[in-house]
């Protein structure tokens, strides 16, 4: 059957924020679950792993990824850091798991999706913003390790270079994690975003030792430097932004009732967690949801795709396992 988009003129756009985006993969998830699918889809940092698995539309994955991959002890945490394969294992996290038959993407269904697609990553060297689409990958590999360049926060993970560059995480760019501008470039003046940081968060800019210390490790890395002491003020002023397009109508912005993990979280239970909170609260805003994708609580498709693993849970709230 040929795949189909449903939602008109409105971009979905996931922020980043490590582990913290399994609660809005929970909310992917049950838009999966609806069978709303948008035109448009973007993401940057961990937003890029579920721009990726919501287009691939692969329910399991969606959930996998936030929730199971912590359970193998090959995907970070202090001993990989000692090691020198990074606090996240991008190697296994990224490439590793497909490789290794223990989270295969499906390519296919990822291409045949007509929706639009944009990840986001920084240079490290010259400080460009960088985007990539379909038209700028011809394989799995390819699309991966974009995602992969996406999602590289500097010295928790090994970065990896493409067309020469050495890539960094996309929240140092443009829009300082906020991704919602290239659905803007695109075209687009309507945007459901989901995100990861709770109603009235405002990032704090380095300081103190902390401070110091940064001056330090990027000495021979102005760009990257420039950046990241100058991401707090670009963060907030792009949130104030954006809730400005809200007042207006124009985007719907759903913040996490609570955030529970951080971004380095890698208890298993805790993201499991997270997600079944991120999933409940969608199904609980989905008439606000249809009201401004459709123009009625009751309006759109609703059509639960079954997905290729069991769902398992109760009434309120699914999970798959």
């Amino acid at each position: 059957m040929q795949m189909v988009t449903n939602v008109d003129g409105c971009a979905l756009v996931f922020e980043g924020g490590g582990y913290r985006a399994g609660y809005t993969a929970g909310m992917a998830n049950v838009l999966l679950e609806e069978g709303i699918y948008f035109p448009f889809v973007c993401g940057l940092s961990a937003g890029a792993s579920n721009t990726v698995n919501y287009v691939s539309r692969d329910h399991w994955r969606t959930h996998w990824a936030f929730t199971q991959l912590v359970t193998y002890p090959q995907s970070g945490g202090r001993m990989s850091a000692l090691q020198g394969n990074g606090y996240f294992n991008a190697d296994f996290c990224y490439r590793g798991v497909i490789e290794e038959g223990l989270a295969p993407f499906d390519w296919d269904s990822f291409m045949d999706n007509p929706a639009q697609v944009r990840i986001q990553s920084f240079e490290r060297d010259t400080g460009r913003t960088v985007t990539w689409g379909k038209d700028d990958i011809s394989c799995v590999e390819d699309l991966i390790d974009r995602v992969r360049a996406s999602s590289t926060v500097p010295w928790l993970m090994n970065p990896l270079q493409i067309d020469g560059q050495t890539m960094l995480d996309g929240g140092l760019g443009k829009g300082a994690g906020i991704p919602l501008w290239m659905a803007e470039e695109a075209g687009y003046d309507k945007f459901l975003f989901l995100a990861t940081r709770p109603k009235g968060y405002a990032k704090e800019p380095f300081s103190g030792p902390t401070r110091q210390a940064l001056l330090r490790l990027t000495t021979d890395y102005p760009h990257m430097r420039e950046a990241l002491l100058t991401r707090a003020e670009r963060y907030n002023e792009e949130m104030r932004r954006i809730e400005d397009l809200a007042r207006q109508g124009r985007c719907l912005i759903v913040y996490p009732e609570v955030m529970s993990v951080e971004s380095t979280t890698m208890d298993a239970h805790k993201l499991k967690e997270s997600y079944r909170m991120g999933h409940a609260q969608a199904l609980r805003e989905l008439p606000r949801w249809r009201e401004f994708l459709f123009g009625s609580s009751t309006a759109g498709p609703r059509t639960r795709p079954v997905p290729t693993r069991p769902l398992m849970g109760t009434a309120d709230y699914l999970w798959l396992e």
